[in-house]
């Protein structure tokens, strides 16, 4: 299995990733809700759901939401903090419960990390069977020529007392981020691999797929995607009817 599933299970990567805050998390949820004026009682799966950060507010505003994820750590966990919710452990390349859900949601760069694009594909096409016809599905990726274009190569962070060296580079086409943690005399070692993949590639895509592009923005806040200046690529969806 790929790397994936044992880092994000840590506790060194909720401590990296902390500052992904629960208001960070309540922008999403809220534009979400009120882009597809999703009614209470609406059927949402949330895809690469962690620790459940997002699943908790729409489950708040009266959502029937199911987070899967493929870190057993991550799912018990977001078991614990969203009692509410479903939470299953499930690779998003595979079919689940098709013609079940209203929505769709796959945010904070969940996608590109498999060695083979063709399996980003098989997402799309597991995302669309899942979907009843006429459901929503976005997409939250990074906006890969920024990133590339600003790329801090080396970053050390403190945090609670723990170090994070951090070099990142980009090695035939995939984002390398290497990070060694260093916890008083224990030192691990990380790697995040991710596809570059391209607004053009995440939209044919979702083409391919069979997916209804409704909107592209930068974040949630519905402004227009700017290839130049946007950092984020969201990609909206919906399903065709028939």
């Amino acid at each position: 299995m790929g790397w994936f599933k044992h880092w994000f299970g840590t506790r060194y990567y909720s401590l990296l990733y902390g500052h992904r805050d629960v208001e960070d998390a309540r922008q999403w949820a809220d534009a979400i809700l009120e882009h597809w004026a999703l009614p209470p009682g609406s059927v949402l799966l949330d895809l690469a759901c962690g620790r459940g950060r997002h699943a908790a507010l729409f489950a708040e505003a009266g959502m029937k939401v199911t987070g899967v994820d493929i870190s057993e750590a991550s799912i018990e966990e977001a078991r614990m903090n969203v009692p509410e919710a479903e939470f299953v452990v499930h690779d998003m390349r595979e079919p689940f419960r098709p013609g079940t859900f209203d929505a769709v949601c796959c945010l904070f760069t969940s996608l590109g990390y498999f060695d083979d694009i063709a399996d980003d594909r098989a997402v799309f096409r597991a995302v669309r069977d899942a979907l009843k016809p006429g459901g929503r599905f976005v997409l939250d990726f990074m906006n890969t020529a920024a990133v590339l274009r600003d790329l801090v190569t080396e970053e050390r962070i403190e945090k609670e007392g723990v170090g994070f060296a951090i070099r990142r580079s980009c090695e035939h086409g995939v984002l390398v981020k290497c990070i060694t943690v260093q916890d008083g005399t224990d030192s691990h070692r990380f790697e995040e691999r991710v596809q570059a993949l391209t607004p053009e590639q995440l939209e044919g895509m979702a083409l391919e797929a069979g997916f209804m592009v409704e909107a592209r923005t930068d974040g949630p806040d519905m402004v227009p995607f700017d290839p130049d200046r946007s950092q984020r690529f969201v990609l909206w969806m919906r399903k065709p009817r028939s």
